[in-house]
């Protein structure tokens, strides 16, 4: 490991940082051949870094000290936990789904996919992302158009799920939903009015379509549902937000898809 107090990112390139203890230890655990060297505050010590050095020792990665106010300034954050990792193209984010390595391990269930659009904050973003990765999904589609890009906040509000997950950029959501469709998938709009999921038949091959924060699942999209779910309010608050709401929707599909629960016919 060297101490240099230049700290450049990376050997004169342009190459981004991505930062965060979980982004930088699942991108060295899944992506390790992308990162040109990782980056340690002085201050940080204890596990976390014995673990991020390690995994960097096993892949010959180079290791370089720098101080905390140098590391806030060279990710433009604070809330870095010590930790970045100087990366190539393709920047933060996980394999688009059309990469052969993404979902290799077979972890996410490939029948089980959630279509995304307009969700503007990285934060949201990132935090819908980690849900579908807890839930075994086997493929996020996010709408290029009017969407946040796959940057490293949104990585770190992942905490590193992003790396696991097979995430694909599209244009057109429509293609995407008739090209589903006739490949046999179900595809499910979330808006408030919707029927209740544990109403609906999850089985087999869904499609979830996820809305942003501001107007919600854009109207064409609505119509080219099979049909549209929501969770019923009980409280004062008039909504959940987007991976709140995402986990009750998965979760229930999940439920539903246990071996134990037995088809029904869809309504």
């Amino acid at each position: 490991m060297t101490n240099d107090s230049r700290a450049e990112p990376a050997s004169g390139d342009r190459a981004e940082l991505l930062y965060g203890y979980h982004p930088v230890r699942e991108l060295l655990r899944r992506r390790p051949g992308t990162v040109e060297r990782v980056l340690v505050s002085g201050r940080r010590r204890g596990k976390r870094r014995a673990e991020i050095e390690a995994l960097c020792r096993r892949h010959r990665i180079a290791v370089r000290e720098v101080s905390d106010e140098q590391l806030g300034e060279l990710v433009g954050a604070e809330t870095h936990n010590g930790f970045a990792a100087a990366v190539r193209a393709p920047a933060a984010g996980a394999p688009a789904a059309g990469d052969p390595a993404a979902g290799e391990d077979g972890s996410g269930d490939p029948d089980l996919r959630v279509l995304v659009e307009d969700v503007q904050d990285p934060r949201n973003l990132g935090a819908l992302l980690r849900v579908c990765e807890a839930a075994g999904v086997g493929g996020v589609l996010v709408r290029d158009r009017g969407s946040a890009p796959l940057s490293p906040a949104v990585a770190r509000t992942s905490a590193g799920a992003s790396e696991w997950l097979a995430i694909e950029r599209i244009t057109n959501s429509a293609r995407v939903i008739d090209e589903l469709k006739a490949a046999g998938f179900w595809v499910y709009g979330a808006v408030a009015e919707g029927d209740p999921p544990w109403e609906v038949d999850l089985t087999g091959k869904v499609l979830f379509c996820l809305g942003g924060e501001e107007k919600g699942l854009r109207l064409r999209t609505r119509k080219l549902c099979d049909r549209l779910v929501g969770l019923p309010m009980r409280g004062r608050v008039e909504s959940l937000n987007l991976a709140t709401a995402a986990a009750a929707l998965l979760y229930e599909a999940i439920r539903q898809r246990q071996p134990l629960h037995g088809r029904r016919e869809r309504g």
